[in-house]
C-alpha cells in the first residue's frame, strides 16, 4: 500500500478512509518533531499537512517519492511550491472549504469591537451597574467596510456585511476590472480604503508585496473609531505598530487571529498587552466543528484521487 503521512489533526473519521486505502503514518505533533518526520517521509508518497509542518527543499528532497501536499487549510506561506513544482509534487489546498467560518469570526469581531460593550460581564457580577452616560459604541448599519484583498473569504464577508447595511469597498490589484465582485463593491486605492472606512478587514497572502502591508503609516491615516481585523496571514500587519496606535487612541480597535510568530513569544505578549480594545485568538478564525470536516472531508477525497487509491 501507498505510505501517506499526517503530520497534523485530522478528524478520526477520514483517518479511518484513508487507513482503508494506503498505509498512514499518523500523529499530529510530528511537525514539531523534524528528524523523525524527514525519516518518515523517506518512503512516503503524500504528506497532509496544516500550517505548522514546512515543506520546504529540506522536507521534499527527503522524500523521492513524494506525489502530492494535502494542505488542510488554504494558507501556502508554509510551503516552498517552486520547490514542490520542480519536484513534480502538487500541492492541493482547501480552497473555500473555512470560507464562512473565517466571515463569521470577521463579522462577530467587528460587532464586538464597534458596539464595545461586551466586557461589562466582571463590572456587573462585582455589583456595578455601568451604565455612565447615554451612548455605547456604534452600529455598523450605514458604516464603511474596507476589505484588503478581494477572495473567497472577502467575499463571504461582503455578503454578510451587506446584510448588515454596511458600504462595501475593496482593494484587489490582481483582480479585473470586470469580475462580478465589483459589481457591488467599490473599488479603492489602498490609501483612501484606509481613509475612508470604519472596519478594515485583511485578506492576502503573505509575501514579499504585502509584509507589514499595515503598518505604521497606514495606521495613521485610518479614523480614530476605526477597526482593525486580520484573519489573514501574520506579517502582514505591523504588530508593534498596531499595539502603538491602539494605546494611543489613534484607532477604535483591532481583533488578530494570526501573527507573526506563531504560537506568540513573551515579546509579542508584552507587545499587546493591557489593551481593552484588542481581540487575540490562536490562528483558529477557520475552525469550526463544519470547516473542519469540510476542510478534510475535501483534502483526503483530493489526495486519494491524486494517488488513483
Amino acid at each position: 500500500m501507498t505510505k501517506v503521512v499526517v503530520s497534523e489533526y485530522l478528524p478520526d473519521v477520514y483517518l479511518d478512509l484513508l487507513r482503508s486505502r494506503h498505509d498512514v503514518v499518523y500523529d499530529p505533533d510530528l511537525h514539531g518533531d523534524r528528524p523523525r518526520l524527514l525519516a518518515e517521509m523517506a518512503d512516503a508518497e503524500a504528506v497532509f499537512i496544516r500550517n505548522r509542518t514546512r515543506v520546504d527543499d529540506e522536507l521534499v528532497g527527503a522524500a523521492p517519492g513524494m506525489r502530492v501536499v494535502g494542505r488542510l487549510g488554504v494558507g501556502l506561506d508554509n510551503i516552498d511550491l517552486e520547490v514542490c513544482d520542480r519536484a513534480a509534487v502538487t500541492v492541493i489546498p482547501a480552497i473555500g472549504a473555512n470560507a464562512v467560518s473565517v466571515a463569521e469570526y470577521v463579522i462577530g469581531a467587528m460587532l464586538i469591537l464597534i458596539r464595545g460593550v461586551y466586557g461589562m460581564t466582571p463590572s456587573m457580577i462585582a455589583g456595578e451597574w455601568p451604565r455612565q452616560g447615554h451612548a455605547f459604541g456604534h452600529e455598523l448599519s450605514g458604516k464603511t467596510l474596507g476589505l484588503i484583498g478581494l477572495g473567497s473569504i472577502a467575499r463571504q464577508v461582503a455578503t454578510r456585511a451587506i446584510g448588515l447595511g454596511m458600504v462595501i469597498v475593496a482593494h484587489d490589484p490582481l483582480l479585473p476590472d470586470d469580475d462580478p465582485a465589483w459589481e457591488t463593491v467599490g473599488r479603492r486605492d489602498l490609501a483612501t480604503l484606509f481613509t475612508d472606512s470604519d472596519v478594515i478587514s485583511v485578506h492576502v497572502p503573505l509575501n514579499d508585496q504585502t509584509r507589514n502591508l499595515v503598518d505604521g503609516a497606514a495606521l495613521e491615516r485610518m479614523k480614530p473609531s476605526a477597526i482593525l481585523i486580520n484573519t489573514s496571514r501574520g506579517g502582514t500587519v505591523d504588530e508593534a505598530a498596531l499595539a502603538s496606535a491602539l494605546r494611543r487612541g489613534k484607532i477604535g480597535g483591532a481583533a488578530l487571529d494570526v501573527f507573526e510568530s506563531e504560537p506568540l513569544g513573551p515579546q509579542p505578549a508584552a507587545t499587546f498587552a493591557g489593551l481593552p480594545n484588542l481581540i487575540l485568538t490562536p490562528h483558529v478564525a477557520g475552525n469550526t466543528h463544519e470547516s473542519v470536516d469540510r476542510v478534510a472531508r475535501m483534502i483526503v477525497e483530493a489526495v486519494i484521487n491524486e494517488l488513483g487509491g
